[in-house]
């Protein structure tokens, strides 16, 4: 059987509000494998934010492990996890968060200067990441010159330049209309079908958590159901 790729023990995160103190999530445990689709759903304050954001090695636990390819990520020193994290993990966000003076195919080439990636194969490869995800005639217009879709495309595209093994994406179609948002989550399919890419999305929508094999529901910080499709387990089996 497969290692998990990310494996969350015994994860609590505490947060201090003044004299209260807020536990976003409370013992909670988790391991996602390679190559697999996992959705996240849960309702405003539930969690799933904070539970993304450490499966995403973006912020460390009160209390509990959180491993990365068999790594304790409390472990490792600051710089040496920024690395580590920009070659295994890919993000996705609901505001796209592109640098706004940069074209699409700069922002798309900006995580591969982190990597020391040349500039002909930074640029080569934005390129080829554009055009896969249908913005051939794009790549030179500024994020005020696209629309909603076409900058959360970018985004994609720019989520994959490093090549990660997987995709951590908060609500990507949550600034979209439906027709947009089935086209965003065609394209995360499209990457997961053919090149096998791990895929951990958090969505409220029912319809977006139908593309996952596995359906993760958190309500107050706890998992409280944690399943595969039986569809996909039928397959499986």
């Amino acid at each position: 059987m497969p290692k998990p790729i990310i494996k969350l023990e015994n994860i609590w995160r505490t947060y201090q509000l003044g004299k209260t103190e807020v536990h976003a999530l409370r013992g909670l445990s988790l391991e996602i494998f390679p190559g697999t689709f996992v959705t996240i759903m849960g309702s405003s304050g539930s969690g799933k934010s904070t539970l993304l954001n450490m499966i995403g090695c973006l912020d460390f636990p009160t209390k509990g492990k959180v491993y990365l390819k068999g790594k304790n990520i409390s472990e490792m020193p600051e710089s040496q996890l920024s690395q580590f994290r920009g070659k295994t993990l890919g993000f996705v966000f609901q505001d796209f968060n592109l640098l706004p003076n940069l074209t699409a195919v700069e922002n798309v080439m900006l995580p591969m200067v982190f990597q020391g990636i040349p500039l002909v194969e930074r640029k080569k490869k934005a390129e080829n990441l554009l055009e896969r995800v249908g913005l051939k005639q794009r790549m030179s217009h500024q994020p005020s010159e696209l629309s909603g879709g076409e900058r959360q495309r970018v985004a994609l595209a720019r989520a994959f330049a490093n090549d990660p093994e997987v995709i951590v994406a908060d609500e990507p179609t949550g600034n979209l209309d439906s027709i947009t948002g089935k086209m965003i989550m065609e394209n995360l399919k499209d990457f997961h079908k053919k090149e096998g890419k791990t895929m951990v999305i958090v969505t409220h929508d029912p319809k977006i958590a139908e593309y996952a094999e596995k359906i993760v529901n958190i309500k107050d910080g706890q998992i409280v159901k944690n399943h595969l499709k039986a569809k996909d387990y039928l397959w499986k089996k």
